[in-house]
């Protein structure tokens, strides 16, 4: 663990790169893809590292939990947009997947000075969150050190919250802090410290496989099919067409017209289609089998 910033892996200046200012676009563009085709294998090294950790959330989700994403500047508007992408994707509440990023809203637009050195910040978004036990709270840091993270991973400990610290660097307070450390090592970026490249591309990836991995493990897909995403528009109105036929066979008006019956629920329309008419009522047999598309269709007589 070092306490100078110019020590981390994230901080170096990287030879390879040297003389980008005089490249021309074609090479720089070259030399970008190069290094972004590096980072899924930083990702994979970390596997070990991610495995329990999702675990762990998918965990604390299912038994009612929370899962909350706190970070600054890049990594916490990487967090907003994946928590942002839960509900429309699996219809989840709006409070189940969070993220609070430092600064608050207008950090989403432009950077503000000073907020990622918020100790007292931090703690206290927490705190309005009303964070407890129950819940889960990832930390996401490319250096590993940010002040407004450092204490919000530490203040969702002592609440006895499930933590996670998501970061691009070796040994970091961050991951010393959390009850779970995952350190996805890209190495320096082409643009010496800007780690809006690798590490944030690092981060998506892993905040990718957090909450599809999650949602996946509280039964939110059917095979690799969307059934729970919520149809507001044309697209994914025929979508959800598309994975209801797929799933029973019905032809496209049948689908069409069972999804709208269903009040455009997927998994609804589905099992209006996978029994007779006169068969219980589709909502019940899927409350009965916990919202499992899978299981409400095996358990179909």
């Amino acid at each position: 663990m070092t306490d100078r910033l110019g020590d981390l892996l994230t901080e170096q200046v990287d030879d390879r790169y040297a003389g980008l200012d005089t490249a021309s676009v074609a090479q720089l563009a070259v030399v970008m893809n190069d290094a972004d085709a590096t980072v899924p294998g930083a990702v994979r090294a970390a596997l070990p590292q991610i495995v329990p950790a999702i675990e762990g959330i998918a965990d604390r989700l299912a038994a009612g939990g929370r899962l909350l994403y706190v970070g600054a500047g890049t990594a916490g508007r990487l967090g907003v947009l994946d928590a942002s992408e839960c509900p429309p994707t699996f219809s989840t509440p709006p409070e189940l997947v969070r993220a609070v990023i430092a600064g608050g809203t207008p950090a989403l637009f432009a950077a503000q000075e000073g907020v990622e050195d918020d100790e007292a910040a931090g703690a206290e978004a927490i705190a309005e969150c009303a964070i407890t036990a129950t819940d889960a709270v990832v930390g996401i840091s490319a250096s590993g050190r940010t002040p407004y993270v450092l204490a919000a991973v530490r203040a969702a400990r002592q609440r006895d919250a499930l933590t996670v610290g998501l970061s691009c660097n070796a040994d970091t307070p961050l991951s010393a802090a959390a009850d779970h450390g995952i350190e996805v090592l890209v190495g320096p970026e082409v643009l010496a410290g800007s780690t809006r490249l690798k590490a944030g591309t690092a981060q998506k990836l892993v905040l990718n496989m957090i909450s599809t991995v999650s949602m996946i493990r509280l039964g939110k897909t059917y095979d690799n099919l969307m059934v729970d995403l919520r149809v507001t528009n044309a697209k994914l109105r025929d979508r959800a067409v598309r994975i209801i036929r797929r799933v029973t066979g019905a032809p496209h008006a049948e689908a069409e017209a069972a999804l709208d019956r269903a009040n455009l629920d997927v998994k609804t329309a589905i099992l209006m289609l996978d029994g007779p008419a006169n068969e219980a009522d589709p909502r019940q047999r899927l409350a009965a089998s916990g919202g499992r598309l899978r299981k409400a269709l095996e358990a179909s007589p």
